[in-house]
């Protein structure tokens, strides 16, 4: 038998009086009261119909996730003061939420608008179960048995049915939705299934999703979907982990695999400093995940000293000890709750780590292909460059093959653009239309007028990492109409205060100019043939062989670039007019 019972102190225990420092618990109670009172919308169909008819699901997102985001504000708002206030908007807002007719999102359903008699199991109609289901647990008492009641039949019939008996496609993945989705579905298993054959059958099930998305993971513990999914990738899973520990399951197959701890320790592999990191793949922003309430927690089930010092350092720059609310309303498309209670059990052990900034020197991911490092230079500035080979393959994948991005004193210089918001055309056949997609807007060539191709038949060859460089082949990653025999391009951050890059290659023939593209949010200045400004730094390049030229790429920005980003973003366009087969073209910037 399961008992839920074993799992942690209930809504109703004073731990979260006792335990929790007052200021904290002020914190909470104080994000709760800013939703009191609200009414609770529901959204008109027309809205859901949006992302079929219009190409958009923000809107319907932005209302779907407020909706769940004030749900869980005010359940932790009666966690945490224990008085009943909140009760009756809680109560008002379960309601709403559990008269909806479907609770994924547009973008993942088939029909055009949401049906009661389809229930397909997303990421989203599996969060809104988990929020649910923990919001039961916690306040089972105050609910009443009506309610509780009512919100395990409507888990059972958008969740656990649906999820135990389709054999649905995330079942068999090694991309985030899997332990996503899985970590839902076992909290709902776990509190509101009460059949013990279906509960072990769903739990088998679960452990099976999840070992096929470990099996499927590069050794090297990389995200190929990039930093942005790691907390709903290898944090989900880790959500599964300390789930299951927590209900008293064995999990000594995950345990003792050392690729869940690599999964881990990418998080702070990728960090670049001041707040970043890196953001190849779909990463709608380049700041490094601040989600404390998975990070922490995993930190110290893999007993890493330097991601529990990463985390101590978060909690620090974030002041979460006197606001952790702020933290708490950012750790998701709406907030975790669950992730929020793990993460308030272990306030002594994070209360008396050593904060420190991960600021490693060189990381090589060979699997992914992913190198950085970073070098003091003898200003007491920084330089931090990344550069990744791997396939244009990947889940979330940009066509980027021998890509690199440049930091300067933790400050970016030469950039991936990332990803802007997703529409219809995101993930659609016609996803490599999207500007940010291209490999011409990243700081790669266009060769003989070709763009890198999206698939895994294109790919680096010929990588050769040492520490601070990275050189490989990148003209398997272009069409064969591109007609390259060999492109071989490095990067090497010198002791010298420099960064260096090389292209060397050789053409099966010459159609049209060469060009190197590399991007930037600081504005280009020609100072004088050969030098452009940038900044405080210095790009150097070998004007007897190119020309540059300077495009202003702003407009192609949307809402959420232009957060990234700022106002202004350039592609500096160095152009080979030689018409030769073979050239070696080399530029620096210190």
């Amino acid at each position: 038998m399961i008992h839920a019972q074993t799992m942690q102190p209930t809504g109703t225990s004073n731990y979260w009086k006792d335990a929790v420092p007052e200021a904290m618990r002020q914190s909470y109670i104080a994000y709760a009261n800013e939703y009191l009172g609200r009414p609770w919308a529901s959204i008109p169909d027309s809205v859901f119909g949006e992302f079929r008819h219009k190409g958009n699901r923000t809107h319907y997102e932005q209302l779907c996730f407020q909706k769940r985001t004030q749900l869980a504000a005010i359940a932790m708002g009666e966690i945490i003061e224990g008085k009943g206030r909140f009760i009756p908007d809680l109560i008002a807002g379960l309601n709403n939420l559990l008269g909806e007719p479907w609770w994924g999102i547009p973008a993942h359903y088939g029909p055009d608008y949401p049906k009661e008699s389809d229930q397909t199991v997303d990421l989203f109609n599996a969060e809104t179960a988990g929020l649910v289901a923990w919001i039961r647990y916690m306040l089972a008492d105050r609910l009443g048995d009506e309610m509780q009641q009512r919100i395990d039949k409507e888990i059972d019939k958008r969740l656990l049915n649906p999820a135990l008996n389709t054999n649905y496609w995330w079942k068999h993945s090694r991309m985030n939705w899997t332990p996503w989705i899985c970590s839902n579905w076992l909290t709902a298993v776990l509190i509101s299934e009460k059949d013990e054959t279906k509960k072990r059958e769903a739990i088998r099930q679960i452990k099976a999703a999840l070992q096929t998305f470990i099996d499927g993971y590069p050794n090297d513990g990389g995200c190929d979907e990039g930093s942005f999914y790691w907390d709903r990738a290898a944090g989900s899973l880790f959500d599964c982990i300390e789930l299951m520990e927590s209900f008293g399951l064995t999990t000594k197959e995950f345990a003792s695999n050392l690729k869940v701890k690599a999964m881990a320790s990418y998080i702070y592999k990728m960090y670049i400093g001041n707040g970043f990191c890196v953001n190849f793949a779909d990463a709608h922003d380049n700041h490094a995940v601040v989600q404390l309430n998975v990070l922490y927690p995993f930190a110290l089930w893999t007993d890493d000293i330097t991601m529990r010092r990463y985390a101590a350092w978060i909690a620090q720059q974030q002041g979460f000890f006197r606001q952790p609310a702020k933290l708490f309303a950012g750790s998701g498309n709406f907030p975790t709750l669950g992730r929020e209670l793990f993460l308030l059990t272990k306030l002594h052990q994070l209360q008396s780590e050593k904060p420190c900034e991960p600021k490693l020197e060189s990381v090589w991911l060979p699997n992914l292909q992913i190198m950085t490092a970073r070098r003091k230079l003898k200003n007491h500035k920084t330089f931090y460059v990344a550069m990744k080979g791997g396939t244009n393959g990947e889940s979330h994948n940009h066509n980027d093959i021998g890509s690199f991005i440049v930091y300067a004193n933790a400050r970016p210089l030469l950039i991936d653009p990332g990803v802007g918001e997703y529409t219809s055309v995101t993930f659609s056949a016609k996803r490599y239309e999207i500007w940010t997609m291209q490999s011409a807007y990243h700081n790669l060539p266009k060769i003989n007028g070709f763009d890198q191709h999206e698939g895994t038949n294109y790919h680096a060859t010929k990588v050769q990492y040492e520490p601070f460089s990275l050189a490989m082949d990148i003209a398997s990653a272009y069409p064969k109409e591109a007609k390259v025999k060999t492109w071989n391009r490095s990067l090497s951050l010198k002791r010298g205060d420099f960064i260096e890059i090389n292209e060397h290659f050789q053409l099966d023939k010459w159609m049209q100019p060469q060009r190197i593209m590399l991007l930037t949010p600081v504005q280009p200045v020609m100072i004088q043939r050969g030098v452009l400004q940038l900044g405080d730094n210095q790009l150097l390049y070998p004007h007897q062989q190119v020309t540059v030229k300077i495009e202003d790429i702003s407009n192609k920005m949307d809402s959420l670039l232009h957060k990234v980003w700022g106002n202004n973003l350039y592609r500096i366009v160095m152009t080979i007019d030689l018409k030769q087969l073979t050239n070696n073209i080399k530029y620096t910037l210190k």
